[in-house]
């Protein structure tokens, strides 16, 4: 007998997988941070070095406003930040009145050790399952992060629209 699940089912299911899943990658991240992370920093705060490297250069306003946080809350994580000498702050070469914010040397490379522990572990897991399943989650995970693009991008100019 052959039984038909509903969208929301299949849509239920799957967040519920995707939870699972989260949850078991923070294990690992925090395997690996607490093995060999030389400086860990907060989730917030990792954020903010993604955003950086991703970003780069940006002003204290625009990294608030892509954050969603306030202007003090944003200027005392980089503050933090700074002081590990992950980030540097000079002039904004657009305005004298802005400070621009880049990942330091120390920045880039602690998340480049980072992102290689967590690929690491990743490999370890990932190459025990079957090519077919593999391609099958790089598909899956490909169309999942172009989702939670899109709705970020939705939310960013709803955002813009009510203020």
């Amino acid at each position: 007998m052959h039984s038909e699940t509903s969208p929301g089912a299949d849509r239920d299911a799957a967040a519920y997988a995707a939870r699972e899943v989260i949850e078991l990658l923070e294990v690992l991240w925090n395997k690996g941070r607490d093995m060999t992370s030389p400086a860990p920093v907060s989730s917030s705060q990792l954020r903010v070095l993604y955003i950086l490297d991703r970003d780069q250069p940006i002003n204290l306003r625009t990294l608030g406003e892509v954050l969603g946080s306030a202007p003090s809350s944003v200027s005392r994580m980089c503050d933090r930040l700074a002081a590990l000498g992950f980030v540097e702050r000079s002039p904004s070469s657009a305005s004298r009145r802005e400070l621009e914010l880049r990942l330091s040397s120390r920045g880039e490379s602690y998340l480049r050790d980072l992102r290689g522990r967590r690929e690491a572990a990743l490999l370890d897991v990932i190459s025990a399952m079957p090519p077919a399943e593999r391609a099958a989650l790089a598909a899956g995970l490909g169309s999942f992060r172009l989702a939670v693009e899109d709705a970020a991008s939705k939310a960013a100019g709803d955002a813009a629209e009510s203020a």
